[in-house]
């Protein structure tokens, strides 16, 4: 049986840069530590229970839900400037009830119809 096939050989120039490297790689790492605790030093620290939000006196705030609709543009032709334009696209319906669906499509997805 021939064994040196199966010898590895490593010369002493080999070993040593292999330590030299790891000795780095480790070095390395123990400034990036050390660096980020120096960092975490100078940064504020976490607020106390005390210095928490709290909620109101009045209790927890609610959604709004409200029917918005559109500000209308002229039908007559002529155009809006920029300077024109309100400041909002959309006002407060003056009626609150959901808007009716004209087609009569329910138009939801997964509602089972053959789509149109």
């Amino acid at each position: 049986m021939n064994a040196s096939k199966y010898q590895l050989a490593v010369s002493a120039d080999t070993a040593l840069f292999m330590l030299l490297a790891g000795i780095i790689v480790v070095a390395v790492l123990l400034a990036a530590f050390a660096w980020g605790r120096r960092i975490r030093a100078r940064e504020l620290p976490p607020p106390r229970p005390t210095e928490q939000p709290h909620l109101p006196a009045e209790g927890a705030v609610h959604e709004v839900r409200e029917y918005r609709e559109p500000e209308e543009m002229p039908h007559d032709g002529s155009r809006l400037l920029p300077h024109e334009l309100k400041g909002s696209s959309t006002h407060r319906s003056p009626s609150q009830k959901p808007p009716e669906d004209e087609d009569g499509d329910g138009s939801s997805f997964g509602s089972g119809g053959l789509g149109s």
